[in-house]
């Protein structure tokens, strides 16, 4: 049994080495379960191990744990930024442990088919339950899809220039066919498996291997933007997070004013600044943020930008006169209050455009399962979280300048949708702009792989991405993925780039996660062997 765990930790460490954002080492996730998976059938032939279920989702379970601990370390750094050290440790077992489980859930249900059907059923159908794994967790309360297998070619984006029609779930399928089928070759060369035919496998393998990629490789060079040009500005301020309010609202704008102006052109038609860029004590009442010292100063800014805009971060709440959400408090009788993590444009006439953050995090952002959790808000206050969560809007909309250009204004955590961004793109948007505060997690991988993940929106969609982050990496991705300026970590800095708008929709665009549906399809044929059938499949 300890080779078994040994095994299992074999395959976290290769999952991990495959991991974002070490470069180029994506290659390792096509062999990263084959350790584990040697060590499932050894547990599924055993003769003198019992309750092998358990042993299953243990073994699966410490392979998970491992690996998604590993990846993800820098979760604790996030969640201690706004909350004491207690509530840290226990809002990071959601993404720790949970994600964790699930996977491991998925490889008890590979065990339980694997006993109603063949071996080679048996793994396609594990595929099927892993893509389920991963389509729940990024659709429910507690979602948090940073571990999909498929943005794990994020660090080698050449190789998977079809994201434009399957995004990430067809990289997760990917991957696990071809575990699948060198394991299955594995099996075969120990006499374990007998194969009737071993070149069917090796063929498929090879066209597995080959089709993926020489598509990608040559996609990716001939690939050609269409000229349609404009000017942004990406402004990385460097505020840290941590002593944020002890700094004016004052200093903070002449911070973004000073910087935009230093690599700004006269036709610059976007400056993008960061998540919460624009923030005071007590926030912004968007009824009357045109009143505020903070707008008029950025008129004045605009002033020698008759084609700007102002993209920014804003922190903002609005009043209702009775419980118009679920998320509104009320703060004097008859009165309630809906706070926002929020992005606004403001050009140089007198209209202004909003957005809520759709995606909050659970527990720090919002309250997950709405009222069935109702009871808690009292213990998220004790420890510092909100009570209520902040408000949100259940579609994304898109910014449109005066000219007429549409901008995704994507904040944050929710750059790791792909089927989310991809609404804005739907709507209208020419070019993406990730804003972003990714100084509570610290100079740890988190930032480096959130920069990477924006690189498979570029692809999914074939927009520029222009990502303005507070404290880093700040930069621009063209539409192949390809990572064109970046800032440091941790200094001020702003970048000027020429970008080419793109109306052109692709077929990810168009069809959304359509693989994942396939998963889905695949996981609920398995359901129903393990349901229906009552026969327990001889061991091959």
């Amino acid at each position: 049994m300890k080779n078994n765990y040994l095994l299992a930790l074999l395959s976290a460490f290769l999952l991990w080495l495959g991991w974002p954002p070490i470069p180029y080492s994506s290659l390792l996730l096509f062999i990263g379960f084959i350790p584990l998976l040697i060590a499932l059938e050894n547990i599924i032939r055993s003769e003198t191990i019992k309750k092998k279920g358990k042993k299953i989702f243990l073994t699966a379970g410490l392979m998970a744990v491992v690996w998604n601990t590993a990846s993800i370390y820098w979760v604790y750094n996030s969640i201690s930024a706004v909350m004491p050290p207690l509530a840290a440790i226990l809002i990071s077992l959601i993404p720790f442990c949970l994600g964790a489980a699930l996977m491991a859930l998925a490889f008890f249900l590979y065990y339980r088919l694997r006993r109603k059907t063949s071996l080679l059923l048996s793994l396609f159908g594990l595929m099927g339950f892993w893509i389920s794994y991963e389509f729940l967790h990024a659709s429910w309360d507690l979602a948090f899809p940073w571990m999909t297998l498929g943005n794990g070619f994020a660090n080698f984006h050449q190789l998977i220039q079809w994201y434009d029609m399957t995004g990430v779930y067809g990289g997760s399928i990917w991957i696990w066919l071809f575990n699948i089928l060198v394991f299955v070759l594995y099996l075969n060369r120990k006499g374990i498996y007998q194969l009737k035919n071993r070149l069917v496998p090796i063929f498929c393998l090879l066209l597995v291997t080959l089709v993926p990629t020489a598509y990608s490789l040559v996609r990716y060079f001939s690939y050609e933007e269409h000229q349609n040009p404009a000017q942004v500005v990406v402004v990385q301020p460097n505020v840290n997070p941590y002593v944020k309010f002890r700094i004016s609202p004052e200093e903070q704008l002449n911070t973004l004013f000073s910087l935009s102006n230093s690599v700004a052109k006269p036709n610059t038609e976007f400056f993008i600044w960061p998540e919460t860029a624009l923030s005071q004590n007590g926030d912004f009442d968007e009824e009357n943020l045109r009143e505020t010292y903070s707008y008029q100063r950025i008129l004045q800014f605009l002033d020698r930008y008759k084609n700007g805009n102002v993209l920014s971060g804003i922190e903002s709440y609005q009043l209702y006169n009775y419980a118009k959400t679920t998320t509104a408090r009320e703060i004097a009788p008859n009165i309630y209050q809906d706070n926002f993590n929020a992005a606004t444009l403001i050009d140089y006439s007198s209209k202004l455009q909003f957005y809520h953050k759709s995606k909050l995090v659970p527990g720090v952002e919002q309250m997950p399962f709405g009222a069935a959790m109702n009871f808690l808000k009292p213990l998220f206050k004790a420890f510092g979280g909100t009570t209520g969560g902040y408000g949100k809007q259940v579609e994304p909309s898109v910014f449109y300048a005066q000219s007429g250009i549409g901008a995704a204004p994507v904040i944050c955590y929710e750059s790791i949708w792909g089927d989310y961004v991809a609404k804005y793109v739907k709507k209208g948007a020419q070019f993406i702009a990730i804003i972003t505060n990714d100084g509570w997690w610290g100079n740890t991988s988190g930032k480096d792989q959130h920069l990477q993940y924006a690189k498979l929106r570029a692809i999914e969609n074939r927009r520029w991405v222009a990502r303005s982050a507070n404290t880093g990496i700040s930069g621009f991705i063209n539409q192949r993925g390809d990572i064109v300026q970046q800032t440091k970590w941790w200094v001020p800095a702003a970048l000027n780039q020429e970008i080419n708008l793109n109306e052109e929709i692709t077929t990810y665009t168009k069809t959304g996660d359509i693989a994942a549906y396939l998963g889905l399809a695949i996981a609920l044929a398995g359901f129903l062997i393990i349901i229906i059938r009552r026969q327990h499949a001889p061991l091959p």
